[in-house]
Formats: C-alpha cells, sequence, structure tokens
C-alpha cells in the first residue's frame, strides 16, 4: 500500500493514476526504475535537486504532497477499470477538500476525464477549478509513457511551475 504525502494548504499536490507494483511494495512514491518524475520536478524547478524515491516524504518540505486516484497497485495504469476511478471519486474529493490544496496536478488524463466527465481536455491548466483548487493535467512521467521525451515532460511540468 502507498500513503498519501499530504498535508493542509499545500501549494500543488500531485495527483498520480495509481500506484505502481514497486512503488506500492517499497511504499514509496514513484520508485519504478524507468519513472521521470523525479528528475522531471528538479529539472522543472519545483525542487533545487533531484529527490531520491526513498525520500520521498521531504516533498511535503517545499509545499507539495502526493496522492493517487485509485489506490490499487497495477503494473499498468490502463488494468484499472472504468469502475475503479468511480468508486474513488468521492474520496478523492473530499480528500482535496480537507486538505484544500492551491493546484492540484493531474499526472496523465484518465483520472482527470474519469473524475469530472470531460471527454476532451488539453494538457496545461483547466479552465474550471477542481475542489477549490487550479486543476492542471501534465502528461505521466511513467517509463512507460513513451509519448513524451524527457524535454517534453520538463516543458509541461515547467510551464506550470512558472505559472503557480
Amino acid at each position: 500500500m502507498l500513503t498519501d504525502l499530504i498535508a493542509q494548504d499545500l501549494n500543488v499536490i500531485f495527483c498520480g493514476i495509481n500506484p505502481g507494483l514497486k512503488s506500492a511494495a517499497e511504499g514509496h512514491h514513484f520508485s519504478g526504475r524507468s519513472n521521470r518524475f523525479w528528475k522531471v520536478l528538479n529539472l522543472a524547478g519545483f525542487t533545487p535537486y533531484e529527490i531520491k524515491a526513498i525520500d520521498d516524504a521531504t516533498i511535503l518540505d517545499f509545499g507539495y504532497g502526493l496522492t493517487t486516484a485509485v489506490e490499487r497497485a497495477t503494473a499498468r495504469a490502463d488494468e484499472l477499470s472504468n469502475e475503479e476511478f468511480h468508486h474513488s471519486i468521492e474520496a478523492f474529493k473530499s480528500k482535496m477538500i480537507h486538505f484544500r490544496p492551491k493546484h492540484i496536478a493531474f499526472l496523465g488524463k484518465p483520472a482527470y476525464i474519469a473524475f469530472t466527465g470531460k471527454k476532451q481536455i488539453s494538457w496545461g491548466l483547466q479552465s474550471e477549478d477542481f475542489c477549490g483548487a487550479k486543476a492542471w493535467v501534465l502528461p505521466n512521467t511513467s517509463g512507460l509513457n513513451r509519448g513524451f521525451s524527457l524535454n517534453d515532460l520538463v516543458h509541461h511540468y515547467g510551464e506550470m511551475y512558472s505559472k503557480i
């Protein structure tokens, strides 16, 4: 099981789709060898150095938190069913309302689409707030997401960083 790293009034809560098997087994966010999350956060300006997955809790020191849309760990996010997203919506919304982040960054489109019912969304800042927070949709940093190079990811995350 992967525990949220979350606190009241954070600047950003990064929301992964669901935990990978390695992250769930080790209890650390984005610990898969090929996941580029920590490198991208650093290169985009969110952190002054690349946090190691084992030190993931230090992300709170920078005013950021980590959660997932769906708790069940899988090897691939596309193994999740629509029902799993549907059953996660209310708990996720309650969590966001309780913790009141300024921004929620959905990492990948599936959770945001499932949680809002929107059919077409673009990358970046969304036109409507989500649970009182500015909503962002950023490309997923999973090593399985080869549609985005490291430079592409840094560009998208850097755009968010420059506007918060």
